[in-house]
């Protein structure tokens, strides 16, 4: 067994962890899950010990994994801590505010013989798992670009932030799941085109980005607003021979937020109308439009990677060098903002 300590009660530990690790149960034990008030308003799991003492995690031996699920700007300083007292640590998006930071993450970890990573769990949603599947199939072609649309419609949320901050940014806050994905999939571009806006004005929240990678004659477009009462479709890969667009996002989030836990056999599984379409003209100049059966996403692939990582000595799914670049990356395109 992986016995885990969590450092955070609020919604990421309960929405997008908690769901996913107490899912393999003959693998994984929650012992611990600390937070400095206290207060619990997500439902109590009745074998977990819920402490606002953090040495009830560094001093237990049993406890072999840390999670430190806090607002970001702790992520590095709790990191090194756990590490510190000779903890593995996974630690929830984005990694650190800079890359110096995970460098030093990284570098103390090997010191002390210790895992430390990135909670990428978005490298297994449906639609990014589906588009893998459809390049790989080849009938595309060769690629020529792809874009990959985060939207939502909720002015409410920058409007409220009065002040920049990176802690507060989109750039960190979402580009750090569909970075990963390009860098994941696709490896470190030749170049990288930065857009990173404030759509409310001077010294107000980030909360507009769109960022170019270039790979040779392929582009990748990331984007992202909080304005766009339409959605762009999640995905669409154009190659010489055809397009595939996925119009809807992985579904586990949705039903997250209904409390619909991975528990129910059709939990983030894609409906018909969610498919994405293939439209492509084969070798012999026949046109075909068809659907694509979704591939099947599933955040717990992460707590299997660390548990087959952590226990099995398998290599790490998430690669130290791609964190950092992430953070480079991340880095670079908020100094549009910062200057």
């Amino acid at each position: 067994m992986l016995t885990i300590a969590y450092i955070g009660n609020g919604k990421s530990t309960n929405r997008y962890h908690l769901p996913f690790s107490t899912k393999l149960k003959d693998k994984i034990k929650i012992k611990t899950i600390y937070s400095p008030s206290g207060k619990i308003t997500w439902d109590k799991i009745p074998t977990v010990n819920y402490t606002k003492d953090i040495n009830d995690i560094y001093n237990d031996s049993e406890v072999q994994l840390v999670v430190v699920t806090t607002p970001s700007p702790l992520h590095f300083e709790l990191g090194k801590e756990a590490l510190e007292h000779g903890k593995n640590v996974l630690i929830e998006k984005p990694f650190t505010e800079t890359s110096a930071e995970a460098k030093e993450l990284f570098r103390l970890a090997d010191e002390k013989g210790l895992f430390v990573q990135c909670y990428q769990n978005r490298r297994y949603d449906s639609d990014f798992l589906t588009v893998q599947k459809v390049i790989e199939s080849g009938v595309l072609g060769d690629l020529l670009e792809v874009e990959m649309h985060y939207d939502y419609f909720r002015p409410e949320v920058p409007a409220s932030v009065t002040s920049f901050s990176i802690g507060t940014s989109y750039l960190y806050g979402h580009a750090c799941h569909t970075l990963d994905q390009v860098i994941s999939y696709f490896g470190e571009p030749d170049d990288v085109h930065y857009e990173v806006r404030q759509l409310l004005g001077d010294d107000r929240m980030n909360d507009y980005f769109d960022l170019d990678l270039f790979y040779g004659r392929m582009k990748v477009s990331v984007k992202s607003s909080y304005f766009r009462l339409k959605e762009r479709p999640s995905f669409i890969v154009y190659g010489k021979k055809g397009v595939f667009v996925k119009e809807t996002k992985d579904r586990q989030e949705e039903h997250l937020k209904m409390f619909y836990l991975p528990e129910h056999e059709d939990f983030g599984i894609d409906l018909p109308e969610h498919y994405g379409t293939l439209t492509y003209i084969d070798d012999e100049g026949i046109y075909h439009e068809e659907k694509v059966v979704s591939e099947i996403g599933d955040y717990s692939r992460v707590y299997e990677d660390i548990y087959q990582t952590l226990i099995n000595g398998k290599p790490k799914s998430v690669k130290d060098e791609e964190t950092i670049l992430q953070i480079e990356m991340l880095e670079k395109g908020i100094q549009q903002i910062v200057q």
